[in-house]
This record gives structure tokens, C-alpha cells and sequence, in this order.
């Protein structure tokens, strides 16, 4: 999707702050997720990804600043009926089958999604479809979270929210969430994501934005990230920016896990 100069941001923050019992979550982020992006959001665990996720969808009022979602202040009701959100830890009422959740799902998004619809989102996530039958209480973790997944694609809504949309999810069901993502994305949807994996958000954005102990210390490309550190993954990269930031602030600099994998949540 071609972005005009006219359209407002998708996503617009400016100078948000936030602190629970007088410690501050977030200090002054601003930010800007064009209209039609596909924004990564990074940062290791307590970052303030989901802090800032939940100020944008009024879950948490923000202390300072403001937040809009296609020029419309996030404090309205009306502004967020463009986006669908996933939280992280998603989950659906037990007590209804596949088909009664996408069902119900579909009505408050304003949609009412055909049986054939509902079988192509869940093929795209490579969830059987006999899924639609069976109570969410017999769904796997993995299949829970297919399944919050595909109310989102059904949504039609122009901007998609994601707080690790891949939690839960095998190799193989990973990489059709990428397939299902970067198709939506193609037809014009905005996507906003958090993830664990940078090699994900190197491969799926072409922006990103890196919170660290609530600030935002880069926003832009992958490539751009990578660049600014002479660095050749996305990892080394990221790495390097939060050392130079802990350096400068006299702290200890954020390490490997002996397993190497990258300490983000």
C-alpha cells in the first residue's frame, strides 16, 4: 500500500508517559506507524511494549501525552473500531466451539464471515478445520492461539494490533503466520507487532521500533538498526544499541542467555 502524504499516521504517539505506584513504565515515546507499515516494536522484558500496546488501547490511560490511530485521539471509542487486537496471552471462552467464537467474533467486528471464509483463515493458519466443532476447552495452546488469530484476518479492520502473535506456535505454524501476515499486509492492512524473534521482525517489517526501561532508543528500518552498528544480524545490532544506551547511563550492558537466545519479551 502506497502511503500518500495527505493520510495521518496509522498509529501516532507523542511524548506518552506512564508510571504504576510511582515508577515509570514509559517516558516520553514518541512514534509514528505509517498508514500501511508493517512496525515491529522490540525491547527486552519490561521494556514497556505491552505497557504501551495497553495505553493505546485505553486497557491503561496514559499519565502524559497522546496517542491517535488514524488521526482520531485513542481516548474515543470510535478510533479504535479500525483496529483488531491479539493480546499475548489470548484465550477464548471455553465453552464455545470454533464456530461460535469466529461467529461471535465477527459480529462485534461489524462482519459476518461465511463458512468458506472461516475455512480459508484457518487454512492460511493451518488449523484443521474441524476445529469449528470442537469446544475451545479440547484446543492445544498453539491451536488457542490460531484461533484468536483468525478472528483477527476475518476482522476487515484496517489496522492489526499484535502482542506476540507467534506465542505458542510450532516452527511450521510460525511460518504460515508469516505467509497469512505479509498476504494481509500486501492487500493494504497496517500491522503493529511485538516479537520475541528478531529474525522474524528482520524478515516480515520494514520498520521497528526498539523500546529499552521504558524510552525509545531507534526507530526505523531493520537495515537501518544493522547499519548505524557496522553489524550483521539484527541481533548483534540490537544488542550493540542497548549496550551503547546502558553504557552511557552507567549500567551494567544486557547479555546473551548461555543458550543464545535473545532475552526479549
Amino acid at each position: 500500500m502506497v502511503e500518500h502524504l495527505s493520510d495521518p499516521p496509522a498509529l501516532r504517539f507523542r511524548t506518552v508517559g506512564k508510571s504504576f505506584a510511582g515508577v515509570p513504565r514509559l517516558t516520553a515515546v514518541t512514534l509514528d506507524v505509517p498508514t500501511g507499515a508493517f512496525h515491529g516494536l522490540v525491547g527486552v522484558n519490561g521494556a514497556g511494549k505491552t505497557t504501551l500496546i495497553r495505553c493505546l488501547l485505553d486497557a491503561n490511560r496514559a499519565d502524559t501525552g497522546s496517542i491517535e490511530i488514524f488521526g482520531e485521539s485513542s481516548l474515543q471509542t470510535g478510533a479504535r473500531q479500525h483496529l483488531a487486537f491479539l493480546p499475548e496471552r489470548f484465550s477464548a471462552p471455553f465453552y464455545l466451539t470454533g464456530r461460535d467464537f469466529l461467529t461471535a467474533m465477527g459480529r462485534l467486528y461489524g462482519r459476518h464471515s461465511q463458512v468458506v471464509e472461516m475455512h480459508q483463515a484457518m487454512d492460511a493458519l493451518e488449523l484443521d478445520r474441524d476445529a469449528l466443532d470442537r469446544p475451545v476447552r479440547s484446543f492445544s495452546k498453539g491451536m488457542t492461539q490460531k484461533l484468536g488469530l483468525a478472528a483477527c484476518l476475518l476482522s476487515g479492520r484496517r489496522l492489526l494490533v499484535l502482542d506476540e502473535p507467534a506465542s505458542g506456535l510450532d516452527p511450521r505454524a510460525r511460518a504460515a503466520l508469516k505467509t497469512a501476515l505479509a498476504a494481509r499486509h500486501a492487500a493494504g492492512t497496517t500491522i503493529f507487532l511485538t516479537s520475541h524473534a528478531l529474525a522474524d521482525v528482520d524478515e516480515m517489517c520494514n520498520g521497528m521500533a526498539l523500546l529499552h526501561d521504558g524510552r525509545l532508543l531507534f526507530d526505523g528500518s531493520p537495515d537501518a538498526l544493522r547499519a548505524r552498528h557496522g553489524a550483521d544480524s539484527l541481533e548483534a545490532a540490537f544488542l550493540a544499541e542497548l549496550a551503547a544506551d546502558d553504557s552511557a547511563r552507567g549500567r551494567p550492558p544486557v547479555r546473551l542467555a548461555q543458550s543464545g537466545a535473545m532475552p526479549l519479551g
